[in-house]
């Protein structure tokens, strides 16, 4: 028996507005639904954002817990910061800036909707 992951599924009060922050993270396209986007790009599974009206966002590390999270490998630290923040992520840890050069470790956002992910360097 083969079990393939095919599709990974996040809740967001504002369906558009997450969809646009993954899609700018990831690329590839997006197909929209009423209720569903389906974020499609190479590498990774279907990300798909559900229309959740009442969804309320983690407030990981000190509160709610996270539900869950993504981690992504990333071959340039710096400049996957620099794409994530602008896209729109919250950066959680480190809190404060970050040396441009570092390229070790890993750091830990939300997404607009509240999801936490990293970025690891690989």
């Amino acid at each position: 028996m083969n079990i393939i992951l095919s599709s990974v599924i996040i809740d967001a009060a504002e369906p558009e507005e997450e969809s646009a922050f993954w899609h700018r993270l990831l690329g590839g396209s997006i197909t929209r639904t009423p209720t569903h986007h389906f974020i499609q790009a190479a590498g990774f599974p279907v990300l798909v954002i559900q229309s959740a009206p009442a969804h309320v966002a983690p407030d990981w590390p000190d509160g709610t817990p996270q539900q869950m999270h993504l981690d992504f490998s990333v071959d340039e630290l710096a400049t996957a910061d620099r794409v994530a923040t602008e896209a729109g992520a919250i950066r959680l840890r480190p809190t404060g800036d970050v040396h441009p050069g570092s390229e070790k470790g890993s750091r830990v956002y939300a997404s607009p909707a509240g999801h936490p992910f990293c970025l690891r360097s690989a």
